[in-house]
């Protein structure tokens, strides 16, 4: 079979790919030949001889330019970037049976949600970019959510976040574009369960919402708004994340796109 995307020996990094969307994409990648650089803060990957795992906060500066450095040791470049970290906290802004309580956002979760989500990403492109304005080639890949469009109810500073990450893909398109490097957002649907789901964040989502635990999880197998009647498969975008590597996608730049199978709040 022809390797028609030609993505074998590039050098992507990839936040937050130790578990999730994140090792789905690791996974996709290595079985192409692609050198990754996981950046994460714990190592659940197998070794590898084309993995090369930094232990980094996306939301200090220092550990995310020192981290970069390496990589460019170990592999000669970088040529992409997936911006996959992220931190969803469900709360309320305000809850009048609990005022102050566990459950109403306050600025410890805010700073956090908003640390990584926003602060990180916008760290490690900057790292990453860098490089890939100075060769005049490469890809930013911003991950996204539907929330950030439609806002979500118990969510609202994860929904700000990826709002945000919306206007930064198409804005450092508009930046980046004349150096030849791509920014392209991928906003993902129902998906498929990756262990992430802790119990922690389903109570909380439940209050939120006022649903119990069990009706949290009957929700996502609810495929009635999606038309093809199923939930994605993380290896979906997994495909997406290669295309965008590669030169087949090379006039498709700033825009987000959905992978959630049709999916409409109608």
């Amino acid at each position: 079979m022809t390797d028609w995307l030609n993505i074998s020996g590039k050098t992507v990094v990839v936040t937050g790919a130790s578990s999730g969307i994140g090792k789905a994409i690791v996974d996709e990648l290595l079985n192409l030949g692609v050198n990754i650089a996981n950046f994460d803060v714990t190592d659940n990957q197998e070794d590898h001889p084309n993995l090369f795992f930094q232990k980094v906060d996306v939301t200090s500066r220092e550990q995310v330019e020192l981290a970069v450095e390496e990589v460019v040791k170990h592999f000669g470049t970088i040529d992409a970037v997936v911006n996959n970290a992220g931190i969803n906290i469900p709360r309320l802004l305000i809850d009048p049976k609990d005022p102050h309580g566990q459950y109403e956002l306050d600025d410890t979760t805010f700073d956090k949600i908003t640390s990584i989500n926003q602060k990180g990403l916008y760290l490690v492109s900057q790292a990453v970019g860098r490089i890939l304005v100075a060769k005049k080639n490469g890809v930013i890949i911003n991950m996204a959510s539907e929330a950030g469009l439609e806002g979500s109810e118990g969510q609202s500073a994860y929904a700000a976040t990826k709002a945000a990450v919306y206007s930064y893909t198409r804005s450092w398109a508009k930046e980046l574009g004349k150096y030849n490097v791509r920014v392209v957002g991928i906003a993902p649907g129902i998906m498929e369960a990756t262990g992430l789901r802790t119990i922690a964040y389903e109570e909380a989502l439940g209050y939120t919402r006022g649903k119990t635990v069990e009706e949290i999880r009957s929700g996502y197998s609810s495929t009635s708004t999606t038309p093809l009647g199923r939930s994605g498969k993380l290896s979906e975008v997994a495909d997406l994340v290669a295309y965008y590597i590669s030169d087949r996608s090379s006039y498709i730049t700033g825009i987000t796109t959905n992978v959630a199978g049709g999916k409409t709040r109608g």
